[in-house]
């Protein structure tokens, strides 16, 4: 629903944005509330995949489609802004950067000042994407990263401007409260202990397994656990391909019975909400591993990219092993002692959140400043 009152500033802001995945628009939830906190009275533009999805979902003024739009319509929006944001999230690396790029080109070549809004990088091994990154960037009148390893990156590339580290915009969301009789109106068991599970495509240090080895990798760990610990998996889908993967490692299963996937239509809080119900989250995907944590749910990630190593280290926790054949063991082993020291692990997650929100509450008061410091339109970028 839009702001009231007449806008003293617009803001833009881009990224993976129009309903693909979870945590991309818990990104933009938060990054949108903090704006309108920070900057009474602005007018927030979203750039995205999905007008539709994005109007019917966000607090948000304007709305235009990113992929479709023709040049000149993206630079009558572009030009009237105050300030474009890109980010947040992990939405630099290798064979998409150049799609993000885009419209924060457009308005370095308007001369309208870009910023980043603690976004995170890699992996960035091609040398043209690289180079395309750090001239973008260092045409930025600021730039604020997630992780500190964002920043040793954008720094080896060859960004030169100054970076300041935040923390995922994320870590702010908020649930909202799941309904009475909510898991068994859907069919889900609560006789049992009750453990998340998020599985995607194999790929990144899962790279090299036989699609049919990783899925039949994690149905052991799946078994293990409703054997183990007597418990039912839910199997939660953070983005739309991760339904398929979930079905593939439940048909591996021995015990397929007690394995459901989560259905309907949730959004990022219902889904935070939702993760409240466990007893223990096992998970690839960052933003699945962020919402255990936010909910005191002990998690044991699976490290698919070094950025949810990060955040495990950030908290304080231990990195299990990849998701590899020679593996299998030590990662069962991994879950086994997380149910042990649960509520150890909980405790040290609490001590450890208050902080990284701190560090995330940081991003919004920054691209303030620029704005009360009335930054000058930019030199022309490249185009």
């Amino acid at each position: 629903m839009p702001c009231s009152g007449v806008a003293d500033r617009s803001i833009g802001i881009c990224g993976s944005y129009g309903g693909l995945n979870l945590g991309d628009e818990a990104i933009l939830t938060v990054a949108l509330e903090q704006l309108r906190i920070a900057v009474p009275g602005v007018e927030l533009t979203v750039f995205t995949r999905d007008v539709g999805h994005t109007r019917q979902h966000h607090d948000v003024d304007r709305v235009i489609d990113a992929r479709s739009a023709f040049r000149d319509e993206l630079v009558a929006e572009i030009g009237r802004l105050d300030l474009l944001l890109l980010g947040g999230g992990g939405i630099l690396y290798d064979r998409e950067s150049e799609s993000y790029l885009h419209v924060p080109r457009i308005a370095q070549a308007l001369s309208v000042p870009t910023a980043t809004y603690a976004i995170g990088a890699g992996p960035l091994a091609r040398h043209e994407e690289r180079r395309a990154v750090a001239d973008v960037l260092n045409h930025m009148v600021a730039i604020t990263v997630r992780d500190p390893e964002t920043r040793r990156l954008l720094e080896h590339i060859g960004v030169t401007a100054e970076i300041a580290v935040t923390a995922d915009p994320a870590l702010l969301l908020t649930p909202a409260p799941v309904p009475a009789g909510e898991l068994e109106f859907r069919g889900i068991d609560r006789e049992r202990h009750l453990v998340g599970m998020s599985v995607r495509e194999p790929g990144g240090t899962t790279h090299g397994l036989e699609v049919g080895v990783y899925h039949r990798l994690l149905a052991n760990a799946a078994d293990f656990v409703a054997e183990r610990f007597d418990a039912n998996l839910l199997f939660v889908p953070m983005e739309r391909q991760d339904i398929g993967h979930a079905h593939r490692v439940i048909a591996e299963m021995g015990s397929p019975d007690r394995a459901w996937v989560l259905q309907g239509t949730y959004g990022p809080r219902e889904v935070l909400g939702l993760m409240g119900e466990l007893d223990l989250a096992i998970g690839m995907r960052l933003h699945f591993v962020i919402f255990a944590a936010l909910s005191g749910v002990p998690v044991v990630a699976l490290p698919y990219a070094s950025k949810v190593t990060g955040f495990l280290e950030c908290l304080g926790l231990p990195t299990p092993h990849m998701v590899q054949r020679e593996h299998a063991g030590a990662l069962l082993a991994a879950i086994d002692r997380i149910w042990d020291l649960r509520e150890e692990h909980s405790r040290l997650v609490d001590a450890r959140m208050p902080g990284m929100q701190e560090e995330s509450r940081m991003t919004a008061p920054l691209i303030a400043g620029l704005l009360a410091r009335e930054v000058p339109r930019a030199a022309a970028g490249p185009a």
